[in-house]
């Protein structure tokens, strides 16, 4: 490996952070990039991260595993022989998952949690630690989708949504990580990683999707916060964040899981639009659930931070991270496809 420079930063300087060669660890690489361009520089940062490459025997905890990428995800633990707990709020969807898990001959725990509820997922850690330890591998993923105008999002919108996809996230971190810390204290050779579930919109604000886009937001931030406290303190646990695009989930049906008492009176005609809209994508899409947690075991496997659905969705966030970096006022989201945005510009202006 190169040698550090103490040279000033150049086009062509590179730092390097150094890890033992003995550690299990995998060494990632960024490219971070200062603007305007007349003044850009190129910094190069590998930093050690810690990656569990035999699953065998560990174990996992998985929310929102009675559908979409958790149920995925599971079956994958399930072939590689994971002892899992699996969590769902909708209990018909878990004791569906918990049958399929044990029959593959897992050692399985289920219980219908509700993430957004502090008790239940403190309960679900109590439980997991008595039956079968801390917890290898932590996945926050349980989610639920919203859309409308912004302003249209009634404070019951905004309670659940946040609720489920960002305090579920919360939750899940402040239960698990401090279990999963101290296996690694008890073991030099214990090796933990937690996936947070956000998506393309925590990296992107589409229009019409504004209370799903701020908790999405809100998950990549506290991921990349988790990553770097993690780092702080320990070499044996780290964090990643998923970032899905468009995928047959069951997301976009979130609405049969949402509570009573924070149930609308009825839709308002944005959120109608931005459902039919959605739902068009969500069923062209060509990615599935299967192929999104097989990523997800490679990611931790290689130990890479970040985890993309569809790669190419990235030119996008570029867009959006330069119009950051040179104050530009945000591009037209729907410049790749303008026919999406007359399509939907139409519906909202039409009366009616």
């Amino acid at each position: 490996m190169r040698k550090p420079t103490s040279r000033p930063f150049t086009s062509d300087t590179a730092l390097w952070m150094w890890a033992s060669p003995t550690s299990k660890t995998a060494f990632r690489t960024w490219k971070c990039y200062a603007a305007p361009e007349k003044h850009r520089f190129q910094i190069l940062i590998t930093r050690r991260t810690p990656v569990i490459s035999n699953f065998q025997g560990k174990t996992a905890v998985l929310t929102g595993a009675g559908s979409g990428f958790g149920l995925e995800c599971a079956r994958i633990g399930a072939r590689l022989g994971m002892n899992l707990v699996l969590a769902d709020v909708q209990q018909d969807a878990l004791d569906k998952a918990v049958a399929e898990m044990e029959a593959a001959g897992a050692q399985v725990l289920g219980m219908r949690v509700d993430v957004s509820q502090a008790a239940q997922v403190e309960a679900l850690g109590a439980a997991t630690l008595q039956r079968f330890g801390a917890p290898h591998l932590v996945f926050n993923n349980a989610g639920v989708g919203a859309g409308g105008l912004i302003w249209e999002n009634s404070a019951r919108d905004w309670e659940w949504v946040l609720g489920v996809n960002l305090m579920g996230v919360a939750h899940g971190v402040r239960v698990f990580t401090p279990m999963m810390l101290e296996a690694a204290k008890q073991d030099p050779a214990w090796q933990g990683h937690i996936v947070n579930t956000a998506s393309m919109a925590g990296l992107l604000n589409a229009p019409n999707m504004g209370v799903y886009n701020v908790s999405k937001h809100a998950v990549v931030s506290l991921s990349e916060t988790l990553y770097q406290d993690l780092a702080l303190v320990t070499d044996q646990v780290s964090a990643s964040v998923l970032c899905p695009f468009f995928v047959p989930t069951g997301i976009s049906q979130s609405e049969r899981n949402r509570p009573s008492d924070a149930a609308p009176a009825q839709l308002t005609r944005s959120q109608m639009i931005g459902q039919a809209m959605t739902d068009k994508a969500v069923t062209s899409g060509k990615v599935t659930a299967a192929q999104v947690a097989q990523m997800v075991f490679d990611a931790v496997a290689e130990g890479r931070f970040y985890i993309y659905s569809h790669p190419k969705a990235i030119g996008s966030v570029q867009t959006r991270m330069e119009d950051v970096m040179l104050a530009r006022n945000p591009t037209d989201p729907f410049a790749h496809k303008p026919e999406l945005g007359i399509e939907l510009r139409k519906a909202l202006r039409t009366p009616a």
